[in-house]
């Protein structure tokens, strides 16, 4: 599996750093994860966030892209629906050339009720807003001459200048948590990247073969939470509070959307103290380097993945703190799974 680490950058209130202050300890901990040999850093979307879930990931691409040589950078996932489907053509094509081709566009529908609210756009929407931008942004990519008629976007004669660095174009990858939504990855050819809820990667791969396509072409990244300490009460100590406020506002998010199986269960968060001992903690990967290892090698028996990415920077919690139970990782767990 390919190793990489999900970024949101989340500042909470309770441990609130200046921004300024905060996004630079972000990019260096990308940094040292560079050095630690790591495959990917992934970045995160969210908007109007109490606490600071980064709102401009193509931005904060761009930064990272300046600051590394090797790491790949990528998106899991932009909210689509929010996005001009040329501006993201546009940018996403600065950022794969900043970086020398390292960058995997990531994109989904988005869920939130309240973004599609202060958007203006229906929730019913974001599907089709999703599924024409994608082609769009896909067309402009490896085509010339794109003339468009969508619903919500058209374009006439536009040629994309410059090209991006990847050809025919930056991978892209789509965002499922429904058996709907797994189909039209596989049927636009894209690959896969699992959220919350139940696995979609053996559907997905069966759609792909539905669709003529080859399975063993496309890629399946799966997220966890991951920390690593020298013992499982450090760990645990060190993540449970904000292991709570992340998991609480999913919660809350992913129990209104109700979109996938178990979502409104997801309401129901314990308390810090009781994290450890819920239910909630048997996909977590928290605790010594050979909890760890044992734990990674069961999902290794279970999940289909070929992109394994770990949300090791909690919201709130000490970069410092996250940046070693990263070397630790990196040191004792990795390379037995590492893919080169």
């Amino acid at each position: 599996m390919k190793m990489g680490v999900m970024f949101d950058f989340r500042n909470p209130e309770p441990w609130r750093k200046p921004f300024p202050e905060f996004y630079k300890s972000q990019l260096d901990e990308i940094v040292r994860m560079e050095q630690l040999g790591f495959d990917n850093c992934w970045l995160t979307e969210h908007h109007f966030v109490e606490d600071g879930y980064n709102p401009a990931l193509l931005p904060t691409a761009a930064a990272i892209a300046t600051r590394t040589s090797r790491i790949r950078i990528g998106s899991f996932i932009l909210l689509m629906p929010f996005h001009n489907p040329v501006r993201v053509a546009e940018d996403v094509t600065c950022i794969d050339i900043l970086s020398n081709g390292r960058f995997d566009l990531g994109v989904g529908q988005g869920y939130r009720a309240g973004e599609f609210e202060a958007f203006g756009i229906p929730r019913r929407e974001r599907a089709p807003r999703m599924a024409e931008g994608i082609e769009l942004v896909h067309r402009l990519w490896t085509e010339q001459n794109v003339s468009f008629q969508g619903k919500y976007t058209q374009v006439s004669n536009m040629t994309l200048y410059p090209r991006p660095v990847q050809q025919p174009c930056p991978p892209i990858w789509l965002g499922c948590r429904t058996e709907k939504a797994t189909a039209r990855a596989a049927r636009m050819g894209f690959n896969l990247m699992a959220t919350l809820g139940p696995d979609p990667a053996p559907s997905y791969r069966a759609a792909l073969k539905e669709a003529g396509r080859d399975p063993k072409d496309f890629s399946i990244a799966q997220l966890r939470m991951v920390y690593t300490a020298p013992t499982a009460d450090q760990a645990w100590a060190e993540t449970a509070p904000h292991l709570h406020h992340m998991l609480k506002l999913y919660g809350v998010w992913l129990s209104e959307a109700n979109d996938a199986d178990g979502d409104a269960a997801l309401a129901d968060i314990p308390p810090p103290e009781q994290l450890r001992h819920s239910p909630l903690a048997a996909d977590m990967m928290i605790g010594t380097p050979d909890e760890v290892a044992r734990k990674l090698e069961k999902f290794k028996r279970e999940y289909d993945c070929t992109h394994f990415v770990m949300a090791t920077q909690m919201p709130g919690a000490d970069p410092a703190k996250a940046t070693r139970a990263m070397e630790l990782f990196a040191k004792e767990v990795m390379p037995a799974f590492q893919t080169k």
